[in-house]
């Protein structure tokens, strides 16, 4: 243990012994998240009930020089949540009280620990919608949406988490307690100072309430699922969808290698010997819905769709859906190892780009199964492998490398929704350029001049 020889008691102190854990299992049991080969066990955990324990460990982060990593469910695929050298992760699962629905002003305020599938849930007892809806819904919390901007299968329609945060408290690194934002649909006073902690990783405060914007619900949905025998005939048809001024809410792809493993995971239904699946959903008016998947199953058949399955009620649609909500759980069932990556190119370059995958998966000699969001050009290449074969492995990472530079290439970026952290700091710079960087670090060192919150991610 490196932490100073008082700081377990400070800490037991102020969250209660019940609240820190630091045996050997438990350590071990924190010191990875969902992102493959990395992991660091950290000196100690600490759960956190309230946002006056989070500044008062904080403020004994800066006295006593260790280092703190927030955390909610772990379900990280960028390293965002592995704790460093003489660190504590610091979880918020706790803090998972929804405070307020307000349907008059179509908000609700809720707590980091919050499981974003709850949110919608509370939001629907008042005919209400969150929209943002990342694959992990059921598992993940609304504070690690927050912190990595999630985005999900409805980004295409609805937006990002972003888009549905109107106002934040936050510990600053130093302990400080910040609040920003309002209820208000129009808030121009001053910099929308909400903005920096949106997407921020972790690395300049710690969230602990948000206020989000919610919509009415939609009042209805159709779901269709639609087979080709080539990826460009998908990639041609979400184009002649856009350019038809229709904007589903969802238009997702699963490629041949998902599909096989989609269905002998999840037995849905998918036809194994399609080169590519479009799943698509528009939602609304009754009316337009029904105009607008018309039109969506004419588009796909006249772009050489094999054949289009229309889901007749919402039970069939949710069955439709979860062959996308599944794809990692049916992928990581293949290989001991699965890297999971996103990339994000211009929708007019995603075909492009899915070709380039599966070459650069041939040339270094590595399976790969490719799903994404087709509507906002948002791809997973998700690499099945064993990290105990070490030359396989250099030969996965030869291939990421090639991948974001060729996005980068092709007006892209090197990620759309998993965040940067410790898997991707590398490509960060050849992305984002020197003076970018340079604000980012400004930044950094004014809101946390000791380093002390979630050090060494997105840069070091």
């Amino acid at each position: 243990m490196s932490l100073p020889a008082n700081a377990l008691h400070r800490l037991a102190e102020i969250v209660g012994p019940a609240n820190l854990q630091h045996s050997t299992e438990e350590r071990l049991a924190y010191s990875y998240d969902a992102t493959a080969m990395l992991a660091h066990q950290p000196e100690a955990i600490v759960f956190v009930e309230s946002a006056q324990q989070i500044s008062d460990v904080l403020k004994l982060a800066n006295a006593d020089g260790f280092k703190v990593v927030p955390r909610g469910s772990g379900t990280n695929l960028s390293g965002g949540t592995i704790p460093g050298e003489n660190c504590v992760v610091l979880v918020t699962v706790k803090m998972d009280k929804i405070l307020e629905i307000d349907p008059r002003n179509l908000t609700a305020l809720v707590e980091p620990g919050v499981l974003t599938a709850r949110i919608d849930e509370a939001a629907a007892a008042h005919g209400l919608f969150y929209p943002p809806d990342p694959g992990s819904i059921k598992f993940s919390t609304i504070g690690g949406n927050v912190a990595e901007n999630s985005g999900g299968l409805r980004g295409l329609k609805y937006g990002v988490t972003r888009d549905y945060v109107l106002g934040l408290e936050v510990v600053l690194p130093t302990g400080e307690l910040l609040r920003c934002g309002t209820k208000c649909v129009k808030d121009v006073a001053g910099y929308s100072i909400k903005d920096l902690f949106i997407g921020s990783e972790g690395t300049l405060g710690v969230v602990t309430q948000i206020l989000l914007k919610l919509l009415p619900r939609p009042a209805a949905r159709k779901t269709m699922l639609a087979t080709f025998a080539a990826m460009t005939d998908a990639a041609e048809t979400v184009s002649a969808i856009i350019a038809a001024k229709i904007i589903p809410c969802t238009l997702e792809f699963l490629d041949r290698t998902t599909i096989r493993c989609v269905e002998e995971y999840a037995h849905v239904g998918l036809p194994i010997d399609a080169e590519a699946i479009l799943l698509m959903e528009t939602d609304g008016h009754p009316a337009v819905v029904e105009e607008q998947s018309a039109r969506m199953i004419e588009l796909a058949r006249i772009h050489r769709a094999r054949d289009v399955r229309v889901a007749k009620d919402a039970a069939e649609a949710e069955k439709l859906m979860s062959a996308r909500r599944g794809a990692v759980a049916a992928l990581a069932r293949v290989a001991p190892t699965t890297i999971l990556e996103d990339a994000t190119v211009p929708r007019s370059e995603l075909a492009t780009m899915i070709a380039f995958v599966q070459q650069t998966a041939a040339k270094y000699q590595v399976r790969v199964g490719t799903f994404g969001h087709f509507g906002d050009g948002n791809l997973h290449p998700m690499f099945l492998c064993d990290e105990r074969n070490k030359d396989e492995i250099e030969r996965v990472h030869a291939a990421f490398r090639e991948i974001f530079e060729k996005a980068i290439a092709l007006g892209g970026t090197i990620t759309g929704e998993h965040g940067v952290g410790l898997a991707k700091k590398e490509f960060l710079p050849q992305f984002a350029g020197k003076t970018s960087l340079d604000v980012m670090r400004a930044l950094k060192r004014t809101l946390d001049p000791k380093s002390v919150l979630n050090p060494g991610k997105i840069f070091d």
